[in-house]
C-alpha cells in the first residue's frame, strides 16, 4: 500500500460525501439530459447516461472544487454560488463526454461490444444510427451545459472549462489515445508508448476532471499544478487497474465484456509487464497521487485521496 501523508489519512467517511454528491449529479443529469430532444433521440441519450456508472469523473470535479475552495479566503458569497453552479455543470459535462465516448467505442466500427454497465449497449438497444446521433448530441450538450446564457458564472471561467474539456476529449486527449489504440492492435508497444496511449485515452479526461474542479475552486498556481500531477497519476492508475480487471474479473462483475483486450490482441499493462508488476505499478501511481496532494498545500484534500484509493482498490 502507498504511504499516505498524515493529513490525508485522518478519519474521512467517503460514504456520506459520495452519496450526497452523486444524488446532486443524478438529479441534474435527469433534469437536463435529452429532455427536449426529438424523434426518440432523448431516449437514447438518457439510456446512455442515466442509471449506471461509477460517476468517478463528476466526483473528481466536485472533490477538486471543494479542495481548492477550502483554501480561498473571504470569498464573495454570490461569486461562490456562481462557481458552485459551475462545478456542478462541469461535473455533468464531463460525464456526458465520458458517456458519448462509450456509446461510440461500443459500436461495431470500433470495439463492437454488446454489454455496458450491465445492460445492452446503446447501438444494440436503439440501432447504430441512433447510437451515433446520441453520442454526437451528448458531446454537444456537454459544452452547452458549460455556457449557460442566464448565469453569473464569469465568462473567463466558462471559457477555461470549455478549453479544458475540449482538450481532454480531442486529439490531444481521449480521441487521440483511441486512435493510437486502434493503430496498436497486434503491435508490441514499449512501456513509454503504452503509457502515452493510456495517458491520452483514459487519463486525459480524468485529469481534466480534476483541473475543471480546480478552476471552479479558483485554485492557486501551486495547487493547480499539484492537482494536475495528481490527476495524471490517478488517471494512469485507473487504466492500469482496468487492464488488470480485464484479466482477473468476470463480465458480470465488470458490467462489460471481460477478456476482450486479450481477445482483440490489444497491448495492455498486463501483457507488457505481467500481472504482478502491473499491480505493483498501480500501487506506485497511487503513491504518486498522494504525494501530489501533499504538495498542493490544500487544507483538506481527503476526498481526492479517497477517490485515488478507490480507483486502485476497486474490483470493477
Amino acid at each position: 500500500m502507498s504511504a499516505v501523508p498524515m493529513h490525508l489519512n485522518s478519519a474521512f467517511d467517503t460514504g456520506p460525501w459520495s452519496r450526497n454528491h452523486l444524488a446532486r449529479v443524478e438529479q441534474a443529469l435527469s433534469q437536463w439530459v435529452g429532455v427536449d430532444a426529438p424523434a426518440g433521440l432523448g431516449d437514447a441519450m438518457r439510456y446512455a447516461v442515466l442509471d449506471g456508472g461509477k460517476r468517478l469523473r463528476p466526483l473528481l470535479v466536485l472533490a477538486a472544487h471543494e479542495a481548492a475552495r477550502s483554501a480561498a479566503e473571504n470569498a464573495d458569497a454570490a461569486a461562490q454560488r456562481a462557481m458552485d453552479d459551475a462545478a456542478l455543470r462541469a461535473a455533468c459535462a464531463v460525464e456526458l463526454i465520458h458517456a458519448y465516448s462509450l456509446v461510440h467505442d461500443d459500436m461495431p466500427c470500433m470495439d463492437n461490444d454488446v454489454l455496458r454497465r450491465g445492460k445492452p449497449t446503446v447501438h444494440v438497444q436503439f440501432g447504430e444510427a441512433a447510437a451515433l446521433l446520441a453520442g454526437d448530441a451528448l458531446q454537444a450538450f456537454a459544452f452547452e451545459l458549460l455556457t449557460p446564457g442566464d448565469s453569473d458564472i464569469p465568462a473567463a471561467a466558462q471559457a477555461a472549462l470549455c478549453r479544458l474539456l475540449a482538450r481532454a476529449a480531442g486529439s490531444a486527449g481521449m480521441a487521440g489515445g483511441q486512435a493510437i489504440d486502434l493503430a496498436s492492435v497486434g503491435v508490441a508497444l514499449t512501456e513509454d508508448q503504452l503509457r502515452r496511449m493510456h495517458l491520452l485515452k483514459t487519463g486525459a479526461l480524468l485529469q481534466g476532471s480534476v483541473l475543471m474542479g480546480a478552476v471552479c475552486g479558483q485554485a492557486s498556481p501551486t495547487a493547480y499544478q499539484a492537482l494536475s500531477d495528481y490527476g495524471a497519476a490517478m488517471g494512469l492508475a485507473f487504466q492500469v487497474v482496468d487492464d488488470i480487471l480485464d484479466v482477473v474479473a468476470d463480465s458480470a462483475t465488470l458490467g462489460k465484456t471481460a477478456g476482450k483486450d486479450a481477445a482483440a490482441d490489444k497491448p495492455t499493462y498486463v501483457s507488457l509487464l505481467g500481472l504482478q508488476q502491473a499491480q505493483a505499478y498501480a500501487q506506485d501511481l497511487l503513491t504518486q497521487a498522494h504525494a501530489a496532494l501533499a504538495r498542493s498545500g490544500l487544507p483538506d484534500a481527503r476526498p481526492l485521496a479517497a477517490l485515488a484509493d478507490m480507483v486502485v482498490q476497486r474490483s470493477y
